[in-house]
Order: C-alpha cells, then structure tokens, then sequence
C-alpha cells in the first residue's frame, strides 16, 4: 500500500496509510501532527517568562538581604518621585503610585535586566501629560458657579477623563511594544544614537520644566498643544507674573534650595553610609507636616495634593473611542520608553557579563504597559535616579525592583492619604532638582565638537526639534534627520590612493603614510562607503581627480570614435582603424579598471553571487579578474603586464568582509 509522508515543526514524522488519509480528507479534517520535545517547549517557556529561569536558582544567602536593602531604598523614592510625575501626566497623584506598583511586578516577571529600575519617568510623563491635556482641556469642563459668578472647572470629571485618556494610550503603547517584540523588532533602537537620545531627553526636560512653572507661581495659564507650544506657553505664564500666589512661591523657593543642599550633603555622606540619604521622601514628609501645621491650602491659598484614596483601583477595559485618536503618540512612547530601558539595561548588562534580550524586553515593556493601562497607569520606563540608587545600594537582581513595588503597595492602601495636605510646588520642586542632572548634558555640544561634528549636529537638531514639536513630533523629526546624516555620510566617503608598505603584502592611504610608495604602473583606489546610486556621481569625480583622467570626456571621445568608426569604416584604412580601436579600449578597459572594480576589496561571497545574477561577469570581465587581496590582483596585474604589456580588469576580493571599504 502506498504510503504518505507528514511532517511538522520539530516533531516526529509519521507514517500514515492512504486510504486513512482520504478518509480524513472526506471527513474536511486537516491533520498536523506534532510531538514537541521537552527541552524546546522548556527553553521557549523560560525565554518567554525568564523569572523561571533565574529566580528557582535565586542565591538567598547571597543576594537576599542587599536586594532588600535597595528594594525599600528604591521604594521610598517612588513615592515623590510617582506623585510628581504624575502631575506631568496631568492625572491625580494616586495614580503616580498605580504607576509604580503594576508594571513593576509585571517587569519583574519578563524582564531580563537585573539592575535597572522600571516605573514613572518624567519624559514619559510629559508626554502623557501632553495627550491628556489636548483630548480632556479644562474648557470641556467649566461650569458656572452661582455663588461667585464666575466659571470654575469640574476637576473631578476632567481628572476622571484625563485618566482614560492615560490609560488608553498606555494600554496601546503597550501593545505596540509588544507587536514589536514578537516580530523580533528589537533592533530599532540601533536608530536611537546616543547623540539623538540625549538631545531628545534635555529637550523634552525643558518641557517638563516650563510645565511645571504653574505650580510654582500658583498660576493657571491656558493650555497650548502643538507645534511652538512651548513657546506659547512660556509667554502666557510670563504674562500672569503679576498674578504669582506669592505663599506658593515661597514654598517653591525653599523647597529647591532645601533639596539642592540636602543632595549635596547625602552625596558628601554617601561613602560613609551603607544607603543613600531619602531626600525626597523627608522633604515630603517635612513639606506635608508643615502644611498641615501651618494651614497653607487655608491662609495662603497654596494648592495641594488633594483627596489620596486607600487601595487599588480595578481594571478597566480601555475607552475605544480614545485609541483611535492616540495611535502616533503611543507609537512615539512605544520607542522612547523602550529607548530608554534597553541603553540603560545594556550598560549594566556589559558592566556585569550578562546578556539582555532586546527582543524580550519589548514584550516586558510591552506587557507592563498594557497591564497597567488597564489598571489606570501611565506609561513607565526606567529611570536614571532610580537605577543609579538601586545600583548603589546594592541591588543585584530583579528581586529589588519587586519589594519596592511591596513599598509602594503598603504606601497605597495604608498612608497615602497622610500625604493629602502636600503642596504641589514641593512635587515641582522636586521634579527641578531631578532635571538638573539632564541640564548637564549641554556640556555634550563642546565635547561632541571636538569629536564628531556630525554628531554634534544630530544632537543640536535633536534639542531644537524637540523644543519646538513636542516630544512627539520632535521625535519622528530628529529620527528622519538622523537617517538624512547617514545618507550625507555615504555621499562624502573619504578617497585616497594606496601604495605598498615596502617588502609586505599591506596598503595603507599614501597621504597618511609616509613609507608607502605607489606601485608603479597600478592605480589603487579606495572608497571608504560603499557606492550606490547616491554617491556614485561623486565617485566617479573623485576618481577622476586622484587618477588624472577625466572619465566623462574619455567616454565622450570615445562614443564619438565609434560612430566616426562607423561612418567612415570602408574609407578609413585597416591600419588607422586598429590604431582609433586599440585607443578606445585602452580608455574602456583603463576606465573599467578604475570604476568597475569599486566594492572591490570588500566584496563578500554575496555580493559576488549578486553579481553573476545581475549580469555583471561577461566574457571580458570574468570571475578570473576576481582575486582575495589587493596584493593578488597587483601581482596578477604585473605579471599581465609583462606578458601582454596591457591593461586588465582586476578585481580584489577580501571574503570575510562584508562591505564598507572598496579598493580599487
């Protein structure tokens, strides 16, 4: 009987009779037949859920009591730090808190850094802030008071669709990062340069600032989106100078001068205390007491915090109708947040001999997000403060970043609301002093000068695009002007003539080198970018000035003799035609020598395979003119000299390489 053959995915093959098959075609059953191995369905289980992997092997004795000491260590900076960036996010402070709670435990689980600490992140914050602000501004939501006569703001129900709106681009910049992860997408950050990333940062850190100045000066200006928004902005507060609460200015003042001098002093001391001295949370629990005390919301009119319900929220399906209208700026927080974690998470990574998975850390990205936004977070990434205490105070696994999730969980349900009567200009003062480290990075611009102009560029372009955009805007427009420098790069490659090292087999640029000297009668020409369509132009006029000879007008004299040639075959005798023949190959094969043989050194076995299919090898240009080094094709190139005294196509070819640099 015969027999057929079915066979699937890593499984073992079966051996099925015909008629059986038949009968399960009649029947419309589609059959696969799959035996997976043990070990393939557990190596994908621990790819995909790495706390599997590592946490059974968890070294208690080791590890236990330094992770915890940075755990609580991380978990008190995520209060301030969550209640600030929350006011970024344009969302109550309680939410800053889910933030740090939900997708901490989610990252926990798949992430595969050990050392960076996920969560609120004022970038991502302002972001956010900037979404929720244009979809739910307070003119959908004044009403008319008739005790004062005048029109105030509903703020429960503007904070209430503002969280929607956060929520909603958060569950869908999850699910971004997810899609991106599973196709294996996780190289696009190699597009991130640290120029551009660094640029992107310190502007979308002016943004943050000019946001938060309402708070300091007790104003309300009108909300500005779009292009020129910031410009708008910085205009309208200055214009409501005049009108500065001056008690929460006072407030502001303090607080900055108070946390600036208390990060001095625990810098001073933090080589003579096992942890790092809490600023942020003493100067909360100082500014609350202090407020509480004093009556500041009452006698000053200095706003605060507000209501800070005990608990959790449930989870909540994302709004539909707001998806729609969010997608390009949850895509922009898709690549910043991930941006963000995987140059961080690479740097301990290397630090420490451990791999990352760019890919994995897309989905744990992806899933902290999502899972979030359906329990009402914003968009978290990871932090530099954070991190770098986390690091300090010895943290060496994910195992940190959970028990400071279980401080913010004992914060939530049991003393958040202790935190009811703190000013919001303390929450922006600390948000200044956090920023102050980004401001430094001006000092990037002198030293990238010095380096690589181009990069200074991108940087400068960076900052200015952002400032003007928005982050999200200015984002996809530092990207497309990254890409365009590394278009300008390739159309001005360097040029340069090689020579011999005498008595050696290397080539080197002759105006680098003083003791290489020009083989005598061989013109090696170097390109330092691969050619295409956008520099071939220019390629071809650099090898027309390091070489002499004008190409162009070589082939012009050349398409003239041939129709001159044809013109005046039977007229012109044998003798003179040989002569006009010999001279216009000489000019083909000398042209060919020099154009033909570009991507010549660099040329890998693909491309010679490209080549054959495209056409490129014919009966006078033949794999033979194909050599491994340029030392070959000039020992072939003399010898062919000697014994024919003319010129031949040689090509170089160094087969490991994979392109880069052509040698001609």
């Amino acid at each position: 009987m015969a027999e057929r053959r079915w066979v699937g995915y890593n499984v073992q093959r079966q051996i099925l009779d015909e008629e059986a098959v038949d009968e399960m075609a009649e029947n419309s059953v589609i059959l696969y037949i799959f035996r997976c191995s043990g070990p393939r369905l557990k190596s994908c289980l621990l790819d995909s859920i790495p706390v599997l992997s590592w946490l059974p092997r968890y070294p208690v004795k080791d590890n236990a009591l330094s992770d915890l000491i940075s755990g609580i260590s991380v978990g008190v900076m995520h209060l301030p730090q969550g209640m600030a960036y929350a006011l970024l996010a344009a969302v109550p402070p309680v939410f800053g808190l889910y933030s740090s709670f939900y997708p901490v435990l989610i990252y926990f689980i798949f992430g595969t850094s050990k050392h960076i600490s996920v969560g609120t992140y004022a970038v991502m914050s302002v972001m956010i802030g900037s979404v929720t602000e244009q979809l739910a501004p307070e003119s959908n939501f004044m009403q008319w008071d008739n005790g004062t006569n005048t029109s105030i703001v509903d703020e429960t129900a503007m904070n209430k669709e503002r969280v929607k709106v956060a929520a909603a681009v958060t569950f869908l910049s999850g699910l971004f990062q997810i899609l991106l992860g599973l196709v294996r997408f996780g190289f696009v950050v190699t597009y991130l340069s640290e120029p551009l990333v660094r640029g992107y940062t310190t502007g979308a850190a002016i943004h943050v600032i000019v946001s938060q100045l309402k708070y300091t000066f007790g104003t309300n200006p009108l909300r500005h989106s779009g292009p020129l928004s910031l410009i708008y902005t910085v205009l309208e507060v200055s214009y409501l100078i005049p009108k500065t609460n001056v008690g929460t200015l006072v407030v502001s003042v303090v607080t900055i001068i108070g946390l600036m001098l208390a990060k001095q002093l625990s810098v001073y001391l933090n080589k003579k205390l096992p942890v790092p001295i809490p600023v942020e949370l003493l100067t909360i629990i100082i500014a609350t007491i202090i407020s509480w005390q004093v009556g500041l919301e009452q006698k000053y009119g200095v706003d605060v915090v507000g209501d800070i319900p005990s608990g959790l929220q449930p989870p909540v399906l994302p709004d539909a109708t707001v998806l729609g209208q969010v997608i390009g700026n949850a895509f922009a927080l898709a690549v910043v947040g991930y941006g963000m974690v995987i140059s961080l998470g690479r740097i301990f990574a290397l630090k420490y001999g451990y791999k990352v998975d760019s890919n994995q850390e897309l989905i744990a990205l992806g899933l902290s997000n999502s899972i979030g936004g359906i329990f009402q977070c914003f968009a978290i990434s990871c932090s530099m403060s954070r991190t770098m205490v986390q690091h300090s105070t010895g943290g060496k696994t994910q195992v940190a970043g959970a028990l400071s999730a279980m401080v913010i969980l004992f914060i939530t349900l049991w003393i958040g609301h202790l935190f009811e009567e703190l000013p919001k200009a303390v929450l922006a003062a600390i948000i200044y002093v956090n920023l102050s480290s980004m401001m430094k990075q001006f000092t990037d611009i002198p030293a990238l000068w010095k380096t690589n102009r181009v990069d200074m560029l991108i940087w400068v372009v960076t900052f200015i695009l952002t400032l003007l955009l928005n982050p999200d805007l200015g984002l996809a427009a530092s990207i497309g002007f990254s890409m365009l420098t590394v278009i300008f790069r390739t159309q001005l490659p360097k040029y340069s003539l090689l020579g011999q090292v005498p008595n050696t087999d290397i080539y080197r640029p002759v105006e680098d080198y003083n003791q290489v000297r020009q083989v005598p009668g061989i013109l090696i020409f170097r390109c330092s970018a691969t050619l295409y369509f956008a520099n071939a132009e220019m390629y071809q006029d650099a090898l027309a000035e390091k070489s002499g000879i004008d190409i162009t007008k070589k082939l012009a004299i050349k398409k003239k003799l041939e129709a001159k040639r044809k013109r005046h075959e039977k007229k012109i005798a044998r003798k003179a035609r040989k002569a006009a023949k010999k001279n216009t190959v000489n000019v083909v094969r000398k042209t060919m020598l020099s154009l033909l043989t570009n991507v010549l050194t660099s040329w890998s076995s693909a491309v010679v395979d490209n080549l054959q299919t495209g056409g490129f090898f014919n009966e006078k240009v033949t794999k033979s003119c194909v050599f491994s080094t340029i030392h070959d094709a000039v020992l072939h190139c003399q010898s062919t000299r000697m014994s024919q005294h003319k010129v031949m196509p040689c090509f170089g070819v160094r087969l490991l390489d994979t392109g880069g640099i052509n040698d001609t």
